[in-house]
């Protein structure tokens, strides 16, 4: 196909061939597990970002509740042996909080410190305690950097969140709220300047954001038949950015406003469980006044992008709940300057083996995600604010693989997936001189193959280690690569606490095989193909490490350290990280 270029190939119909003849060697050979009502469930899914590691810090609450488990009996994987089980009743105990001050809760939380390059940090807390069913909560956080990036233009940077949220629980029914507001400062700061001559406010970006939701539950229970389970939601966003530098020009800054209205209902009868998703997203963009230009490439923007979803679906279990199958579909219209229409079907198949040990899945999904300045910045904040926006249409994505326990400790997953993407989101350096250290977004159709696997493995509150690895391989359309996307990504976290003193925290991230659109055929090790100047970024290593030491149950110490392989790689082409550096402070809480 013209203007596709691809490192390595690969048959999609060969591969998901492969993928079900296996699926289905597991269905016919594997002896159905019988029932045990001491089941360990395993959740997951593919493609999916890791999600930060952190430590329940609540205490035990008493439940109420008698479930009368069944005996358990075991797969004939080894020989079995007769076995006998004795119960010994054992006394209720009146628990009191007399006297175990541990077990006191505090309404109260801060966080105060400072770092290297002269980085300061605060962060406060404050949630409601007792029994009541109004719970209501409200923080503060702020970080900000007054060092310079050596050899580059001036990169300090502040921001600050607060926000508030309310929840009121009843027995069948919930409502909660909550508002946010974030300022956050930064500078452009991709230009070589070791003389020091450039004007930090030339180059200084502010972004507003705030809003508010609220939502409704109704809820009956899971375990209720023909009883319907709602949802619903409503949020608002507004998000901007600062005006340039110039008086004259103060109009011409974003802004966009952001309306979602979302609802879930679910309905059970017997084994079947039937839902419907009824969505409404709305974006309202504008850049500068519209109908007037500054040049001829920078014109005023107005745009208004409407989706209304509909996503019904039904998941049933069968054999002896080992077999779980789920069938739906998404219809999704897109309303701008026309209106667009697309199917997506949903399906997935998941079969238990042997008592939860080993599930294999298979399935095919897909959407349309619709992108914001607001999601764009939160993962490149130095683009235009001038930036296309358009959404990005997963066609589909096709995934298998299996997930599993290895032990009471360790869980593990391995899959593959395969997607076709349009309008799929690259950063890559303006074409004029004068904005190089800004990125401007354009779109490509892409083929995107993704291996992965994860393990995790826990030892209670005491020792937890989640660790992810994916292989991409992109089949790209227009462009000659799949610009800052990386080839090999690997996340590895860690938490280990001794003694209910100690805790240390370790957070590693690797990426490489990423690639920068460059202008300059100059540059050492550019690569040309199909007429683009590709830029190999050097890999992307980042490893940290945090301690804290509790002196006692309302203060504490921490010590972090970033980035301890002194590694300035760049995060974006022209846009180092900062190397080594350390913070530390104190907590309280009261």
């Amino acid at each position: 196909m013209e203007g596709i270029n691809m490192k390595s190939r690969f048959s999609i119909i060969q591969f998901f061939a492969l993928v079900i003849c296996c699926f289905g060697q597991f269905l016919a050979h594997a002896q159905p597990p019988v029932d045990n009502g001491d089941v360990i469930v395993i959740q997951g899914s593919g493609l999916r970002e890791v999600e930060s590691a952190f430590r329940l810090r609540s205490n035990p609450k008493l439940v109420d509740t008698t479930i009368t488990a069944t005996l358990p009996e075991y797969p004939l994987l080894v020989l079995s042996y007769a076995t006998q089980a004795t119960i010994t009743p054992i006394k209720e105990l009146a628990y009191s909080n007399k006297g175990n001050k541990s077990a006191k809760l505090t309404p109260f939380y801060a966080k105060v410190g400072i770092g290297s390059q002269v980085m300061p940090l605060g962060e406060v807390y404050y949630n409601s305690i007792g029994k009541s069913d109004f719970q209501y909560g409200v923080f503060a956080k702020h970080i900000s950097s007054f060092g310079k990036m050596r050899d580059f233009a001036p990169s300090q940077f502040d921001r600050t969140k607060t926000g508030v949220y309310g929840n009121y629980n009843a027995k069948k029914f919930s409502i909660g709220s909550d508002i946010h507001y974030d300022n956050y400062g930064f500078h452009y700061y991709g230009i070589v300047d070791t003389a020091g001559i450039i004007d930090a406010k030339s180059i200084a970006q502010r972004y507003q954001d705030a809003g508010g939701a609220i939502k409704f539950s109704l809820h009956n229970g899971l375990k209720d038949s023909s009883k319907l389970n709602l949802d619903l939601g409503l949020r608002y966003n507004f998000f901007g950015t600062k005006k340039p530098f110039a008086d004259s020009l103060a109009a011409w800054k974003s802004q966009e406003q952001y309306v979602a209205f979302t609802s879930k209902g679910t309905y059970k009868v017997g084994r079947e469980a039937f839902s419907i998703d009824l969505n409404v997203f709305n974006n309202s963009f504008k850049y500068g006044i519209d109908g007037d230009s500054l040049s001829s490439i920078d014109t005023g923007i107005v745009s208004n992008d409407l989706i209304l979803q509909l996503k019904p679906g039904v998941v049933t279990q069968l054999m002896n709940d080992k077999l779980r199958v789920s069938v739906g579909v998404d219809v999704t219209a897109n309303v701008r300057s026309t209106t667009k229409v697309y199917v997506y079907p949903h399906a997935e198949i998941k079969y238990s083996m042997f008592d939860d040990i080993f599930i294999p899945y298979i399935g095919i999904r897909g959407g349309l995600k619709q992108n914001t300045l607001r999601s764009l910045t939160s993962s490149n904040e130095f683009i235009l604010p001038n930036a296309h926006l358009l959404n990005e249409n997963k066609v589909f994505d096709a995934y298998a693989g299996f997930k599993g326990v290895m032990s009471q400790r360790t869980s593990f997953n391995i899959g593959a997936s395969y997607a076709r993407v349009t309008n799929k989101a690259l950063f890559v350096n303006d074409t004029l001189f004068s904005n190089r250290n800004k990125f401007a977004v354009i779109y490509d159709t892409m083929n995107i193959m993704t291996v992965e696997g994860s393990m995790s493995y826990q030892i209670n509150e005491k020792l937890k280690i989640d660790g992810i690895g994916r292989f991409f391989s992109y089949e790209t359309k227009s462009q000659a690569f799949a610009w800052n996307l990386p080839q090999l990504q690997f996340v590895l976290r860690g938490n280990y606490t001794l003694k209910d003193k100690f805790i240390f925290n370790l957070d590693m991230t690797l990426e490489t095989g990423r690639k920068a659109l460059v202008f300059d055929s100059t540059i050492a090790n550019v690569v040309v193909e199909n007429g683009q100047y590709a830029a190999p970024l050097k890999t992307f290593a980042d490893i940290n490490l945090g301690f804290e030491y509790k002196y006692n149950k309302n203060i504490s110490g921490f010590l972090q350290l970033n980035n301890m392989v002194a590694n300035r790689y760049a995060r974006w082409y022209n846009y180092p990280v900062m190397g080594f550096q350390v913070m530390g402070g104190v907590t309280f809480k009261f």
